[in-house]
């Protein structure tokens, strides 16, 4: 198990290594910079705010020097407002992390307990009752769902208030970021349910005469919950990363938004910085779940 977290460690590291280099370099060849706007600078202004900020030399430069400072844990300042990186991140992603967390919650509980549903109740009504909705919420994409449920329940019907920073409600973002993985999750629990309920073990324990619940949640269910494990990793680090979108539809200051603006504002180290730390939650989540199958499963082993 060493030997595998060390490989994973290394291809962590190349990765991380190769999404800096594909991101600094795609971002400085884009034309514009930073400091264009509206209002035009002069030349000289031009040159001094480039000189200031090191984007006077060659990007090749200009790269190693940012991944220099970054091995020292400096992500750099905002070229649009001076404020350290790390410390808009941590404040960002604060807001963005308590509602992607509620969402994978959410998520997870009614998946595993809808699909569980769906799967011993294979071909009757609950089971074509869940697989219609898991159906419609699969082919709906989270912003899709944030703007009907907006314009229903905060518009039309005033049930649920717009956010507030004094009073947020997390209500209407949880729903809209957790439909789809909620409904993947089910599809994967009830298919796995249905193939270890029909394996040689299961049958034993009911010819042993174990109780119909032991045999769902502590037999069935463990086993049938490893295709999910597999797929927390991903949905956690899509969930926190990606829901920039719900976030901009609830005007919610979180690091998705953030991440919005500094692509609008052309701000190269923020977009470089959000970038980096975003991605390292993808790959630290997925050696996660990688991990956890041993916990699950203890015949599992890792090469």
């Amino acid at each position: 198990m060493g030997k595998y977290i060390v490989k994973r460690v290394i291809l962590a590291v190349i990765t991380m290594f190769l999404i800096c280099f594909i991101t600094f370099f795609a971002m400085n060849a884009i034309p514009g910079g930073p400091f264009n706007g509206e209002k035009a600078k002069s030349e000289a202004v031009m040159q001094v705010l480039n000189a200031r900020y090191g984007l006077d030399q060659p990007v090749g430069v200009q790269f190693i020097n940012y991944m220099k400072n970054l091995l020292h844990g400096d992500f750099g300042v905002s070229l649009k407002t001076g404020r350290e990186i790390s410390v808009t991140i941590a404040t960002r992603f604060a807001v963005s992390a308590k509602l992607g967390i509620m969402a994978i919650i959410v998520a997870l509980i009614l998946g595993i307990v809808l699909g569980a549903v769906a799967a011993l109740n294979r071909n009757k009504w609950p089971d074509h009752i869940i697989i219609f909705f898991v159906t419609l919420f699969t082919a709906m994409p989270s912003f899709v769902a944030a703007s009907f449920l907006l314009l229903i329940f905060c518009i039309q019907l005033r049930l649920v208030p717009v956010w507030s920073t004094t009073s947020p409600s997390y209500i209407l973002p949880v729903i809209a970021l957790s439909l789809s993985p909620m409904a993947y999750i089910t599809r994967l629990t009830k298919t796995s349910m249905l193939d270890v309920l029909g394996q040689d073990y299961i049958r034993t324990a009911k010819a042993k005469g174990v109780k119909p619940v032991k045999v769902i949640f502590v037999h069935a269910l463990r086993n049938a919950l490893i295709p999910v494990i597999t797929y927390v990793g991903p949905l956690t680090a899509s969930i926190l990363t990606g829901s920039l979108v719900v976030e901009n539809i609830f005007t919610i200051g979180g690091l998705g938004s953030q991440f919005v603006d500094s692509i609008t504002n052309r701000d190269y180290t923020m977009i470089m910085g959000v970038t980096i730390f975003l991605a390292m939650i993808m790959v630290i989540m997925n050696l996660i779940s990688d991990l956890l199958y041993k916990l699950v499963d203890p015949r599992i082993k890792f090469d």
